[in-house]
């Protein structure tokens, strides 16, 4: 990408970014919640938390294109005695739900491992308090430093590093998605976290804006295969349109449809054989804002797609059937210009 389009994007995006309306409790969470999920390590229940920081140091600039977590942050920064309020809130609702979950995925939308986001003292407390449990954290490349997982994964059990790579296209994450890392960063990253007995997870966004469908499954089945090979977790997200994005703007202007399911499950189905566990879930699916087919059958394909992410059993991708499949491949054929998408 030219430092002129990077540029014009991040104007654009600061621009839309703006228009935020409000601003979150520094001692709430954004979003807790408990569910199942399939790591390297087998199937279990898991706690996710979205604590409230100041956010991602790249959405303060511009950032990605579909990614609209810095309208849920906080304008400003939030302290350690904050943040520890947000983590007994958090185990309070797993409290509620009777369960102590296997995993914790925690997420800041932003960076982890940022001090800016989450002061030192309370990123310690924080992983101290899940030392017997598989604990996922999401992190820019950038800030995975030998002295920093060191620190971590001998804080909890098991440390998972998560990184929201989108795709291993080079060209594709720098013009479509406006993320300013290489491939070859996260390569780094991956190779310092295992040589710390950490493991890896690939976040991967499936149709950024201004690819045709089929170009997006591309993408996704290339993407799939590539981080595969130096990450132990592989998930698919198929974009949906958030608020402050670009996304959103183009979306409501009809330059933008999120994928089909029926693409999430041809990448799933030509991925099986990857090296690493490939899952996938789909947010907002069914409705116009997320992943969807015609309505009839988004429920059952979901449910296949979250079946198959739970248990690698790629039977049941097979089951679903519905008449705009055959809509749905004439859109694979047809569709040319991302601008104008069918469907």
């Amino acid at each position: 990408m030219s430092m002129e389009t990077s540029d014009a994007l991040n104007e654009s995006m600061r621009g839309i970014r703006a228009r935020k309306d409000r601003d979150a409790n520094p001692d709430e969470p954004i979003r807790v919640w408990v569910d199942e999920d399939r790591s390297p390590e087998g199937r279990g229940k898991s706690l996710t938390i979205v604590f409230n920081t100041d956010g991602c140091r790249w959405a303060r600039a511009g950032g990605c294109t579909m990614c609209g977590y810095v309208g849920e942050s906080n304008k400003g920064a939030v302290d350690a005695d904050s943040m520890l309020t947000q983590l007994d809130k958090a185990l309070e609702h797993e409290r509620d739900e009777g369960v102590e979950c296997e995993n914790v995925k925690m997420y800041t939308s932003g960076t982890f491992f940022d001090r800016r986001e989450i002061p030192p003292e309370a990123r310690h407390e924080i992983l101290d308090t899940f030392s017997d449990r598989r604990v996922v954290v999401e992190t820019l490349p950038d800030f995975v430093e030998d002295d920093v997982i060191q620190d971590a994964v001998e804080r909890v059990r098991k440390l998972c590093i998560a990184v929201g790579l989108e795709t291993a296209d080079d060209h594709v994450r720098r013009e479509c998605v406006n993320k300013y890392f290489e491939f070859d960063e996260f390569v780094r990253a991956a190779n310092v976290a295992h040589d710390h007995g950490a493991t890896v997870k690939a976040y991967l966004l499936m149709k950024p804006p201004f690819l045709t469908e089929s170009e997006a499954i591309e993408d996704a089945v290339y993407s799939v295969r590539k981080s595969a090979e130096h990450a132990d977790l592989v998930s698919v997200n198929p974009c949906n349109v958030q608020r402050y994005t670009l996304v959103d703007r183009l979306h409501y202007r009809d330059g933008y449809r999120p994928p089909w399911l029926w693409s999430v499950v041809e990448v799933l189905q030509r991925t099986q054989d990857a090296p690493a566990v490939v899952v996938s879930r789909p947010v907002g699916s069914g409705g116009d804002r997320g992943a969807h087919n015609c309505g009839e059958c988004d429920d059952d394909v979901y449910d296949a797609v979250t079946a198959y992410s739970l248990t690698g059993d790629a039977d049941v991708l097979e089951r679903p059937d519905c008449g705009c499949k055959k809509k749905w491949r004439a859109v694979l054929e047809r569709e040319t210009a991302w601008r104008a998408p069918l469907g």
